[in-house]
């Protein structure tokens, strides 16, 4: 299972239909690929799955459809994999920061199995051999040469076999891979809290999308909001009840003494510095632990409706 090789098979379908799916790819004098789907190029709403599923390595059907009408009246994001380690702990989860002069943007993607710069994938016991590598990089702007033949070097592939997919939080697709990422807010909470990631069978995770945002802050506290004040996730699992039991109630975002407050409020109260924020915030609201040896069901926290329209300004 090579997960940049997934990624990549991805993204060409992405590609054959890039007029339809509004967005726009192009070389760089040293042969790699940026593909923009929402910096300059509009990006649809299936660019935005497309570009959420090519960030899980493939491994995940990502589906936008209605939310539950009690929590908000729109749509809401859906992913669900068979193989929640491999597409959202080695893949999906934003762990490299792509900083090169002035252009910064966290990585997320495949590419980063293919570093194995983080920590996380020695505990993983997981890096792979990739003849190309596909990365998604979170940024307002399209990144320069620089800024690939670094990620090349790093991954030990030549320039020509780079791809980087560039979406800014505020635009439709970036919006929705941001979103998309419910389960895995959910398994990094896990893991650091001590779970063991390899008893994780099966995962599911839905959160509300919501409006779109004029700017990437904007965008920032809407996206934050839309996990920690209405993300659901169902997580199958072995392991023993009495740990579940234990642990459980320290995954969902009410386990940090900020939630009840839209983020962009947190945000602001630590000087937009997310490292300052308890690192206990970043969950889904409401996770449920399915003990696949017991049958057992643990259900922890729940979503706040409320704090969801004060976030997106609904009356």
């Amino acid at each position: 299972m090579n997960l940049n090789e997934k990624s990549w098979r991805r993204c060409q379908q992405l590609l054959e239909t890039a007029e339809a799916m509004q967005v726009s790819s192009q070389r760089l004098k040293n042969g790699s690929l940026v593909v923009d789907c929402g910096v300059r190029s509009a990006g649809t709403m299936q660019a935005g799955i497309a570009l959420a599923e090519i960030c899980l390595a493939d491994l995940a059907e990502v589906v936008v459809q209605p939310a539950d009408g009690e929590l908000w009246k729109g749509d809401a994001v859906t992913v669900t994999t068979e193989a929640p380690v491999r597409a959202c702990m080695a893949s999906q989860y934003a762990g490299w920061k792509i900083a090169v002069d002035d252009y910064f943007a966290m990585g997320s993607g495949p590419m980063r199995a293919a570093y194995g710069g983080e920590a996380l994938f020695a505990e993983l016991a997981y890096q792979e051999k990739a003849r190309r590598i596909v990365g998604v990089l979170e940024s307002g702007e399209l990144p320069p040469e620089e800024v690939s033949a670094q990620i090349a070097e790093a991954c030990q592939v030549a320039l020509s076999e780079v791809t980087l997919l560039v979406a800014p939080t505020s635009s439709l697709a970036g919006t929705i891979q941001v979103v998309a990422r419910s389960l895995e807010t959910a398994l990094h909470k896990m893991h650091t809290l001590g779970f063991d990631l390899k008893s994780i069978v099966r995962g599911h995770g839905t959160a509300p999308l919501p409006p779109l945002a004029d700017n990437d802050l904007t965008a920032i506290g809407w996206t934050n909001d839309a996990v920690l004040y209405g993300g659901m996730v169902t997580i199958w699992m072995h392991g023993e009840d009495q740990d579940l039991a234990e642990l459980g109630p320290q995954i969902p975002s009410c386990a940090s003494g900020d939630f009840g407050r839209p983020f962009a409020e947190i945000f602001e109260a630590y000087e937009r510095d997310f490292y300052q924020i308890d690192p206990l915030l970043f969950s889904p609201a409401a996770v449920q632990l399915i003990n696949v040896d017991s049958g057992i069901c643990h259900d922890f926290g729940t979503v706040a409706p409320d704090v969801l329209r004060q976030s997106f300004g609904i009356r």
